[in-house]
């Protein structure tokens, strides 16, 4: 069985642990309407917009 020839340092260690509690980046489209940034598969909060159809009547 394979056996560490040195200690992981704490560094090292906590790097590798840190990987797992990062925040995912939120991704980003533009609306094909109003050409506006809006999460994909969500209704635009700018015109209303879901998929080429009105959804939510926006003031």
């Amino acid at each position: 069985m394979a056996v560490p020839k040195r200690k992981t340092s704490k560094a090292r260690r906590d790097k590798r642990r840190a990987s797992a509690y990062r925040l995912n980046k939120a991704t980003i489209v533009e609306c094909p309407q109003c050409h506006e940034p809006k999460q994909p598969h969500r209704v635009c909060r700018a015109c209303g917009y879901y998929k080429n159809r009105e959804v939510v009547e926006v003031e």
